[in-house]
This record gives C-alpha cells, sequence and structure tokens, in this order.
C-alpha cells in the first residue's frame, strides 16, 4: 500500500479541523476514522497490481550513440481499471527516456506503452524492474508492484572509422592489379606480362618471353590473396586508460559541444581498448575485401573472446557482436599466456597484429621476451594508441609546474621512442598513433605490407 498526496492534503485538513474544534479529542477520534475509511474503500477498489501482465517487444541491437526504442505492453485481465504510474527501470547507462510513464488500462485490455533508450556504454543493458503503482477511484491511496520483465539491448561497437573504408579499399583495388601494378616480394604472385617501360624495376624483365619478342618484356605482380590475419587485442589493465576525446558521451560525464565525427557531443576520455577496437574492425574490413582470412583473439590472462572462420559477409557483424560486451579488466597481461593462445590457434603463416599499449615497463617485463617465438613464425605488427594529452604537457613552459609536467612527459616519451625502436630490431612492425588516427595508420601498415608483397 502507498500513500499519495490526496492523502497528505486530507491530513492537513483534519488536523487543522481538530485544532479548532471546541472538543479536540471526539473530532480528532471522528477524523482519523473518517481518513482510514476513506483510504480503505480507496485501496479496496484500486486494481490490483500483482495481476498485471507484461510483454516486450521492440530493438535487441544497435550501435553506440544511436537510440533503442522498447515497447511494453500491459494488460489488464482483472476487474477494475488500472489507473496510475509505471517506471521500467534500466541501468543509468542505458539512457532510459522517460523514466515513468502514466498507465491508464480498462478491465480486460491492454495498453502499449514505449520508452527510448540511448545508451551511453558499450555492452549489453538488461531490463532492471517493472515497477506499477495503481491508485483508486479517490486517488489517495495506491497498491504497488513490481515484476521481472526480462529483455536486453547489446549496444554495438559504433565503428566510427568505416568512414576510411573508401580511400583504403580504392588503394587495395590498386595494389590488387585493377590498375598497373608492380610489387615484387614473398607475398605476390605472377599476374600478367607487358612491354617494359622506364623506371620499371629490371628485375621483372622476363628474358624468355623478351627473347621471343622484339621488345623487352616484364612481369607485374599481385598480391597473394587468402592470407591469415590475426587481430589480437589487449584486454588488460593498460586498455582501460582513457585518452583522446570520445564522439560519444560515456556514462555519468556531461557532454560538451562540437565534435570530431559530424558534430556529435564530445567528451574526454574513450578508452583505448574502445579506440583499439575501431581500428580492428576498420582493418578486419579492409583484410576481408583483399580476400584475406580473419580472426579475431581478445586477451589478458585468458581468453576473453575467440572469432575464427567467419565467411566476409559475415564477419564484421560477428566481430561487433563479440567485441560489445567486452571489457578492460585490471590485471596485468599475461603476455606468456597470450603467446601460446596466438601459437595455438595460428598453425600457418600469418599477419598477428597486437593491438595493446607501448608501456616500455610493462612490454619489457611483459611481451617482449616473448617475441622471438612469435616472430619466428609469424609477421608480427603492434599498433598502440598514444595519449594526445603528453603530447600537449610536453609543449608546456613558462611555469614550474609546466616545466615539471613537460619533463615527465618527455620521459615517458622517450620510453615509447626506445621500445619502438627494441621492437623493430626484432622484426617487429609498430603503428604508434593517436585515437583519431590509429585506425587509418594500422590499415596504411597493412596495405604498405601488401605492396611490399610481405603477406
Amino acid at each position: 500500500m502507498a500513500l499519495t498526496g490526496r492523502a497528505a492534503l486530507l491530513a492537513l485538513l483534519g488536523t487543522l479541523a481538530v485544532l479548532f474544534a471546541p472538543q479536540p479529542a471526539p473530532a480528532v477520534a471522528g477524523v482519523a476514522l473518517v481518513l482510514l475509511a476513506l483510504i480503505a474503500v480507496d485501496l479496496l477498489l484500486a486494481a490490483g497490481v500483482r495481476q498485471l501482465r507484461f510483454t516486450r517487444s521492440g530493438d535487441r541491437l544497435i550501435r553506440l550513440g544511436e537510440s533503442a526504442t522498447v515497447e511494453l505492453i500491459v494488460e489488464n485481465p482483472g476487474p477494475r481499471r488500472a489507473r496510475g504510474l509505471l517506471r521500467d527501470a534500466w541501468p543509468p547507462s542505458a539512457g532510459t527516456a522517460p523514466r515513468r510513464l502514466p498507465l491508464d488500462v480498462p478491465a480486460g485490455e491492454r495498453r502499449r506503452l514505449t520508452t527510448t533508450l540511448t545508451p551511453t556504454r558499450r555492452g549489453d543493458r538488461e531490463a532492471v524492474t517493472v515497477t506499477v503503482r495503481t491508485l483508486g477511484p479517490l486517488g489517495i491511496a495506491a497498491r504497488q508492484g513490481s515484476h521481472r520483465v526480462p529483455w536486453t539491448v547489446r549496444v554495438l561497437p559504433p565503428f566510427l572509422s568505416r568512414k576510411h573504408l573508401p580511400a583504403k579499399l580504392s588503394r587495395l583495388r590498386e595494389l590488387e592489379g585493377q590498375h598497373p601494378s608492380m610489387v615484387r616480394g614473398q607475398g605476390t604472385e605472377f599476374d600478367s606480362l607487358r612491354e617494359y617501360v622506364a623506371g620499371d624495376d629490371v628485375r621483372s624483365i622476363d628474358w624468355r618471353a623478351t627473347a621471343r619478342r622484339n621488345d623487352v618484356v616484364v612481369r607485374t605482380w599481385r598480391p597473394e590473396r587468402d592470407r591469415r590475419v590475426l587481430i589480437v587485442l589487449d584486454t588488460g589493465r593498460t586498455s582501460a586508460g582513457r585518452v583522446g576525446t570520445a564522439p560519444v558521451p560515456l556514462a555519468g560525464e556531461m557532454p560538451g559541444t562540437g565534435g570530431l565525427y559530424g558534430g556529435a557531443a564530445v567528451v574526454p576520455g574513450w578508452p583505448r581498448l574502445d579506440w583499439s577496437m575501431d581500428a580492428a574492425l576498420l582493418l578486419a574490413a579492409l583484410a576481408a575485401r583483399a580476400g584475406d582470412r580473419v580472426d579475431f583473439l581478445a586477451y589478458d590472462r585468458a581468453v576473453r573472446a575467440w572469432v575464427s572462420g567467419a565467411s566476409r559477409t559475415e564477419l564484421l557483424s560477428s566481430l561487433v557482436n563479440t567485441m560489445a560486451p567486452l571489457e578492460a579488466e585490471l590485471v596485468e597481461a599475461d603476455s606468456a599466456g597470450m603467446v601460446a593462445a596466438i601459437l595455438a590457434r595460428a598453425k600457418r603463416r600469418s599477419l598477428v597484429v597486437v593491438l595493446t599499449d607501448l608501456n616500455a615497463a610493462s612490454l619489457e617485463e611483459g611481451l617482449l621476451p616473448m617475441l622471438p617465438q612469435l616472430s619466428s613464425r609469424h609477421l608480427v605488427l603492434l599498433a598502440a594508441v598514444s595519449d594526445p594529452q603528453v603530447a600537449a604537457m610536453a609543449a608546456g613552459r613558462g611555469t614550474p609546474e609546466l616545466v615539471y609536467n613537460a619533463a615527465a612527459a618527455e620521459h615517458q616519451n622517450a620510453g615509447r621512442r626506445r621500445i619502438t625502436a627494441r621492437l623493430r630490431r626484432q622484426g617487429v612492425e609498430v603503428v604508434d598513433a593517436a585515437p583519431e588516427q590509429i585506425a587509418p595508420a594500422l590499415a596504411d601498415a597493412y596495405l604498405a605490407l601488401k605492396a611490399a608483397g610481405r603477406l
């Protein structure tokens, strides 16, 4: 049972009547009896809450930054009209609107109520409870109860870097020989013969074909297809750090104005994990269009996700569904376990792309000693998201505090340069780029490996 504002108003009026009554004691008893009678009658005539039936329908999959519509059908099989308020409770990050809905369902009928969700985080947003308060005809008492009505909306990564895909595909078409291509290397295969022109690589001259003709003939090459690409996402503690600016507001943060992507609201601090996911999606889309087989592994101290064998048409759908519930684990990544998981899954020579952080201390103690056994069997590319705020701090001058911050930033940058040099000496390709540039930079590195014939 719940009392409403009307009940409080009646109690106040009754109190005033008692205060000014000539005989207060009988007046108190009379007012109390009248109020109790009204409340009892109103409560008795209010529709029952437990008998109400609920079903849901609506969206189950959306991208971060979009809105979902979830419909709640309320059926009233009872003999009385159900009139009052309904609260469809979701987690705060679901961005529910409106929070409370008016309810008016005649006996034996049903009504459809609509809730709009604008989530501020990736992952599964699950409905909590539906709380209903039905009022009596006088509106001074109400019945209240809660129901579990399950529904889940999965919020997928937004894949903002897809805007770069047309330009990268155009470059890929050039490499595949739809435009003249003269690339050589272990990862290329013969395409066709044509006449020699100034500037061609003399190593491409086909001497047997030249002997049969009156002109010098060269071979053209195209990158091989059906190569293996394994994308490895480090979900350890370093992936939890927030860098850059978030085109989609995160939970509990106030959106700013302006934006990087079409005027979207911007707030500081997308996690490195989200930027890495965005880069992984662009690379996967590009590699799939190139005819390569793409697998995906998420790891920290255990395998968090694994996607393998998805067709080109199903790859992106599989990846975004797999990535959606992933969160950074606040533990140090197990580099030995990660390398063992990679070697167990990548039997053939592959391009292994590790998306992690260029944290000198973490890499020197963890991944760096394990790289020789990985790079001896696979081509390894390490991609990391840098922090633009560190670059801004390095330029600070004018006050002792700014100079101290600049020194700390330069120390960190020197560590990244040192670890990058060590990685490259071990034959590992390195991409270190700002958050907004990591996706296109990683795609460019993949295309460069294709062009050099290393894939």
